[in-house]
């Protein structure tokens, strides 16, 4: 517990204005949405570009939150009773803080940074050390100028060793790292390509990462990448005893053979009888576990113990997924790690579905930890603070302390055997299920026996990416300007829930769909943020007032409807329209000649407020066409001027969708329409290497097999063989929305990340392709589209738009949605 005089003597305040010194801290926070222990968390108010904590002080005092630091002035926060410290900067205080938390522990802490393989690097470490060791570390990609204070903080006097990764994103960042995490131990994964943005040079950025080593013992390398052994060979870094492995011959473990099977990958070692048998054959899983391995060597390790304890690794997902389950549930599969911090973020993303009222959790025991009173009391708050209704427990330890656990519903199971041989018994239905579990559990097999059993084709959508791309929009927007996430058609075939759900967790402020039905689909999924209606129709309009939907209107016509309709709700005030202007697009919409008409109606009606209005842009992505858009934004500030003359309120303008966010920043007005650029595509091809892919459509190998030259493929026979070939069956087709066009060689898969032409016509549910140079077998992945196979190349290839392509994939191909 920290004290608030222990606080001011480590921040050293410009101000503060301490109430109580008696009111001590063991929580860090900065997402007001994330309070466990309100009247035990410091709170620090930290500014974005978008956002600022210090608007969500009112309410954390609200809920007993003792303690603030903040940048802006006190005069605000006198009459709170709270502490309250004033910084420059939060960010720097809780660094600070964290820093000087780490001075207490003596014991190993191992920093892990590099360009590529920092997660993998940390995770299959701990499971590699758990049996010896009680290990802390960041959970999940915990590895930011946030992050690493916040999982530092979590070192306590129980663990005996520290696993920490460091990422970097510019320049003068990795030295803030440095002074909180303090390893004696280093490792450097590799220098890539990830934020070379920011750096000269490879050189440069190498350097910034070495910093993290700078008050470090040990440092384990590759000493086959030449960049990083000769830095590592120069004056600054003598004092740094250098573990390297590698081919190399001034290895410290020097590779003498490096074999690959079909499964695995075996490594031999100079002067030793011994090999290493790495249970994988990429080229990145197997340069992570020689990594591992050195390290483990240089602890004390035996070769044939690590090899033993490699065999236990699975190549895991590292990043929560959402499934599809029976009985018209889901599930959220985080069964690759256990610990306190993962759990705490597991159960913020299971309780920001609230699509289901019930939530589920299927927990093991924590493994190697031994916990008192105060753990397992946290442990019942955090199953309190998120309303979990059902839990099973797998394990003996914490079946002992099930008095802890104030949920309704409780199962206890001595093993993930038991669990799956009674899992009837849980009755999941209309639920969320988060499935939370150590490695050694083995919930996989809990996740499988769990979700529907459906096509071997899936789509993942990965909602990092997802908002990864919504920052780098609201980056380009003036504070003020409002956001309005377009989610019509199934987010562009995307999903729903699971999707929006995040979307509003990031603070979009509106939705649009197309049609009634699905705006009531998103009410019915407990979906709260305001929704737009593009398409409105007369027939759909006594729904929408009753889900609480507002409609585009753009037609007398259908103003009037609306208005005899809202005549049946005599208690409805100010229901919430908006007005849509035709200023060239030709489509739907109020000319200005009718504008006159249309505002004497919304006058004459005191039900009905003008909530927005706005107009389409035609060719915003055109620079062909400026003259053209420019002149449809003239012609809609003339109408809103005209409106604005006659409405006696202020009203929201917009006009702006992806491509105009871009190319017409200076028409931002209140709100931008927001749609393709969320999913990684831009029309601008100069942004889109700023946006992350957010989809990834695989599917599997069901069927490999061998033809000879002159013999045909497929339907109608368009394919012959020009030599003997080998084909794979994709169970893939343009029922699944595979486009025939891509048939006969148009189009390709990716398998072991080659491309393979598609031979033949596309089938209904099937595809051929050409796997003729490569080994492969039966249930091997096949990627359809990802960041390489991108959708939106091969959509322009067939003269389509990245819209058709995602839209087109149909429904019976399961959603999966991932997010770190």
């Amino acid at each position: 517990m920290l004290q608030p005089n222990k606080i001011t003597e480590i921040i050293t305040p410009k101000n503060s204005n301490i109430v109580d010194q008696n009111w001590a801290i063991s929580e860090l926070v900065f997402d007001s949405r994330k309070l466990t222990f309100p009247q035990q968390s410091l709170f620090f108010a930290i500014k974005t570009e978008k956002n600022n904590g210090h608007l969500y002080i009112p309410e954390l005092v609200r809920q007993k939150v003792k303690n603030f630091i903040v940048s802006e002035e006190l005069d605000d926060y006198k009459n709170y009773k709270a502490n309250f410290y004033q910084v420059d900067d939060p960010v720097w205080a809780m660094q600070k803080i964290a820093a000087e938390h780490r001075k207490q522990f003596n014991y190993p802490v191992i920093g892990i940074t590099g360009s590529n393989g920092k997660t993998i690097v940390k995770e299959w470490l701990s499971a590699m050390l758990a049996k010896d060791f009680l290990v802390i570390k960041n959970p999940n990609s915990y590895n930011s100028q946030i992050g690493v204070p916040l999982s530092v903080w979590q070192m306590n006097d129980t663990n005996t060793i520290g696993i920490f990764e460091a990422g970097i994103s510019q320049k003068n960042e990795i030295h803030k790292l440095e002074t909180i995490i303090k390893p004696t131990i280093g490792i450097l994964t590799n220098i890539g390509n990830a934020h070379s943005g920011f750096f000269i040079s490879d050189k440069e950025k190498l350097l910034e990462k070495l910093k993290l080593f700078s008050s470090s013992i040990t440092i384990i390398h590759n000493s086959d990448d030449s960049l990083i052994r000769k830095t590592l060979e120069g004056s600054s870094f003598k004092n740094l005893q250098k573990i390297s492995w590698g081919k190399n011959k001034k290895s410290y473990y020097k590779i003498i053979s490096q074999k690959q099977l079909q499964h695995a990958t075996i490594v031999e070692f100079a002067h030793t009888s011994e090999y290493l048998e790495i249970p994988f054959t990429d080229a990145a899983s197997v340069e992570n576990i020689l990594h591992i391995s050195a390290l483990m060597m240089f602890l004390g390790y035996s070769l044939s113990y690590i090899s033993q304890q490699l065999h236990l690794l699975s190549p895991l997902n590292m990043r929560m997924e959402i499934k599809e389950a029976q009985n018209h549930s889901i599930i959220i599969n985080d069964t690759y790690s256990l610990d306190i911090n993962s759990l705490r973020i597991a159960l913020d993303f299971l309780s920001n579905q609230t699509q289901f009222t019930k939530k589920t959790l299927i927990i093991s025991d924590f493994e190697q930890v031994t916990w008192g009173e105060r753990e397992y009391l946290e442990l019942s708050q955090l199953f309190n603070t998120h309303n979990i209704n059902k839990i099973a427990v797998v394990g003996s330890e914490m079946r002992k302390h099930h008095q802890y656990f104030p949920v309704v519903e409780k199962f206890f199971y001595t093993n993930t055997n038991e669990l799956l041989a009674h899992l009837e018994e849980l009755n999941i239905r209309d639920e969320a299920v988060l499935v939370k579990g150590a490695r050694s559990f083995k919930f996989e097999r809990v996740v499988q026996a769990l979700q529907c059993k459906t096509h071997q084709t899936n789509l993942q959508v990965d909602l990092s990416a997802l908002i990864h791309n919504l920052h780098y929009f609201k980056k380009l927007l003036k504070p003020e300007t409002k956001i309005m996430a377009m989610v019509k058609a199934m987010s562009y075939g995307l999903g729903d829930a699971e999707l929006i759900n995040e979307l509003c967790y990031h603070q979009v402020d509106y939705l649009a769909v197309a049609y009634t039905d699905e705006g009531i689909e998103l009410r019915r999924r407990n979906i709260t943020r305001p929704i737009i209606v593009l398409g409105a129709e007369d027939t759909g309009f006594d729904a929408m007032i009753r889900y609480h939907l507002e409609p585009e209107i753009y037609s007398t016509f259908y103003l009037k409807e609306l208005i005899s309709t809202l005549q049946n709700y005599p208690n409805i005030e100010s229901f919430s329209i908006h007005i849509k202007i035709d200023t060239g697009m030709h489509r739907l919409g109020f000319c200005a000649a009718e504008v006159d008409e249309m505002l004497q109606m919304i006058n004459s009606c005191k039900q009905i407020k003008m909530a927005s209005v706005f107009t389409h842009l035609a060719a915003s992505e055109d620079e062909k066409e400026n003259v053209f858009t420019n002149n449809q934004i003239d012609q809609f500030n003339r109408v809103c001027e005209k409106i604005e003359a006659q409405i006696s309120y202020p009203f929201m303008k917009h006009i702006l969708n992806t491509a105009g966010i871009i190319r017409f920043p200076e028409a931002q007005y209140d709100m931008v329409r927001l749609g393709l650029g969320l999913f990684g595509f831009s029309p601008v091809r100069e942004v889109q290497t700023h946006l992350q892919s957010v989809i990834n459509l695989s599917s599997v190998i069901t069927q490999v097999k061998r033809i000879q030259k002159g013999e045909t493929v497929g339907y109608n026979r368009t394919f012959t063989a020009e030599k003997d070939m080998q084909l794979a069956i994709v169970p893939v087709g343009y029922a699944d929305g595979f486009p025939r066009e891509l048939s006969n060689g148009v189009g390709s898969m990716l398998v072991q990340q080659n491309k393979c032409a598609v031979v033949g016509k596309i089938c209904m549910d099937m595809t051929m392709i050409d796997v003729t140079d490569l080994e492969v077998t039966i249930g091997e992945e096949v990627i359809i589209y990802n960041d390489t196979n991108a959708l939106d190349q091969i959509a322009a290839s067939i003269n389509k738009t990245p819209y058709e392509l995602l839209t087109a994939i149909s429904r019976r191909v399961p959603r999966i949605y991932v997010r770190e």
